[in-house]
């Protein structure tokens, strides 16, 4: 297995594409670290590791957008497994407002809190961490919005570019024990969508070159490349899994 022995930590990682990549690290033989708002939702994930992979699954509460509680879930993750090998910054929002002229100042820092703010913080801990240890693999999770904006996620759109250079500033700072990747997501059919008219939806795979949405599983080839030897030689990239967005 490529990741046996090894310890995953997955922001937003009780549903959506964090639950697909914490599942494929534990099958890749992983232990995983598995933090969202919701512990309920956290143990549920961890219960489902322990018995269907047998790792050791640790469920944490975190709200990513508060550096104190950024620092307990670092803690606590050093403490549960004394290492962190690959730390994955899923965790994301992108709420919808009526114009740009509606955005207000506080939308505005929860989006930048939560999609920029948060994994500079876990990045700068546990970059730290890993380089004066053993190493490790960094993944952020990015979006096309950071290259592809429009009017209604503008702010997150401008907070995933920051992450995109970020990554490549981490890089630099990290290395060589330590390799900071992105992968650049499409339109995935995460628990999300559902809130998506059946139009928004057509109009997301009309705009892809393979002419339909992602599956959340369709992220984790990515994810396993990012995370283990096979990306030996890889840092400070930005890898679009986005169907080919025009």
């Amino acid at each position: 297995m490529t990741l046996q022995g090894k310890v995953a930590l997955v922001t937003g990682g009780s549903r959506g594409l964090g639950k697909a990549m914490v599942e494929a690290f534990a099958t890749e033989g992983a232990d995983v670290i598995i933090a969202s708002r919701k512990l309920e939702n956290c143990e549920k994930l961890a219960h489902q590791i322990r018995e269907q992979h047998g790792r050791r699954a640790l469920p944490f509460a975190a709200n990513v957008s508060d550096w104190t509680q950024c620092e307990g879930l670092v803690e606590a993750a050093y403490a549960a497994f004394g290492r962190v090998d690959v730390l994955v910054n899923n965790a994301g929002l992108s709420p919808l407002y009526p114009s740009l002229d509606q955005v207000s100042e506080a939308l505005w820092d929860k989006i930048f809190d939560i999609n920029l703010k948060g994994p500079f913080r876990l990045a700068s801990l546990i970059g730290t961490r890993m380089a004066a240890g053993d190493g490790g693999s960094i993944i952020n999770i990015s979006s096309v919005a950071a290259i592809r904006p429009a009017p209604e996620h503008l702010p997150y759109a401008a907070a995933k570019a920051g992450l995109n250079t970020l990554t490549e500033g981490l890089a630099q700072a990290f290395a060589p024990r330590v390799r900071v990747n992105t992968i650049q997501c499409g339109a995935f059919l995460t628990d999300v969508s559902q809130a998506w008219t059946p139009e928004v939806t057509e109009r997301l795979a009309d705009s892809a070159a393979l002419r339909r949405c992602a599956e959340p599983n369709e992220v984790v080839g990515a994810a396993l490349y990012f995370a283990s030897e096979a990306a030996s030689f890889t840092t400070g990239a930005v890898l679009r899994v986005d169907g080919g967005v025009r």
